[in-house]
């Protein structure tokens, strides 16, 4: 039997795996697919796999599997999930994490408890804009990408394209579509060509200029009811597009959180939630 904990973004839930609590694992990606079943399986978004490599300092190993068994890159709301299980657990001994992703180092601080439920901030660095970073590839290198006319079903779609470790596509509109045509479009952008790693899609209204709303349908997963880094690529679309300041809320389906983006930083703040523990046999 192999423990697990459950921990929720906001409704973005994620299965914790500690290495430390577990001598060996089968094949991860079929693992994912099968913990992160919601008819067969626990029922997650995504898996996480953490090993503390050093508890005094609060460096941590980050990787993530999406619920279709794909490895990302990063995942804001996994990153606050798998810090808050750290610090429940007493494995980390300062309010600083720094977490080692396949995206490069991310740090994340404990700002307050209430309970069941931390408020963390996570330091995003800064946002990748050129085409070759996010990466996107029409054929022709771009230096950003904002009001890009993609071509889906005949119909032009202008897309605003960012990435915060992982590929974003921004798309802009004055009220949401039904439920069943943003995820058919959702679904036809994430593998379009043009996304030689697939991406994820933000469909974004701007209340004014401190606060947005988003729907995401997130790659290798689809609805999500929040997403950390959609949140914060969210955010620094409405910035480039001049539609927002700098200092944005962004409201999800379970709530908010606070994106920040700095002179050459951006920053997020939101709260993570404890669910529950297991554990299961795998075959």
């Amino acid at each position: 039997m192999k423990k697990f904990t459950k921990f929720h973004s906001l409704g973005n839930d994620f299965l914790i795996i500690d290495r430390e609590d577990v001598a060996a694992l089968p094949d991860i990606p079929d693992l994912a697919r099968k913990i992160c079943d919601r008819h067969t399986g626990v029922g997650a978004d995504g898996l996480l796999l953490i090993s503390v490599k050093d508890k005094a300092r609060g460096v941590v190993d980050f990787r993530i599997f999406n619920a279709d068994g794909s490895e990302a890159e990063i995942s804001g709301n996994g990153l606050r999930c798998a810090a808050a299980f750290l610090y429940d657990e007493g494995k980390i001994d300062v309010p600083k994490i720094l977490f080692k992703t396949p995206a490069g180092d991310r740090e994340c601080e404990l700002i307050e408890k209430k309970g069941s439920q931390l408020l963390i901030k996570i330091d995003f660095g800064a946002p990748r804009l050129s085409s070759k970073e996010i990466p996107f590839d029409d054929g022709t290198p771009h230096d950003r990408i904002i009001d890009y006319p993609l071509m889906i079903n005949r119909k032009r779609y202008p897309i605003t394209v960012v990435s915060m470790g992982n590929p974003h596509c921004a798309i802009f509109v004055d009220r949401f579509p039904a439920r069943i045509a943003w995820h058919q479009l959702g679904r036809e952008i994430e593998s379009h060509p043009f996304f030689p790693h697939r991406t994820n899609i933000e469909f974004i209204r701007v209340h004014n200029r401190e606060e947005i709303e988003v729907l995401f349908w997130e790659r290798g997963v689809g609805e999500t009811l929040s997403s950390g880094s959609g949140s914060t690529a969210a955010a620094v679309a409405s910035i480039l597009k001049g539609y927002t300041d700098r200092r944005v809320r962004v409201t999800t389906s379970m709530g908010q959180v606070l994106v920040e983006w700095t002179k050459d930083k951006v920053y997020q703040t939101g709260p993570a939630e404890f669910a529950f523990t297991g554990s299961f046999l795998f075959k």
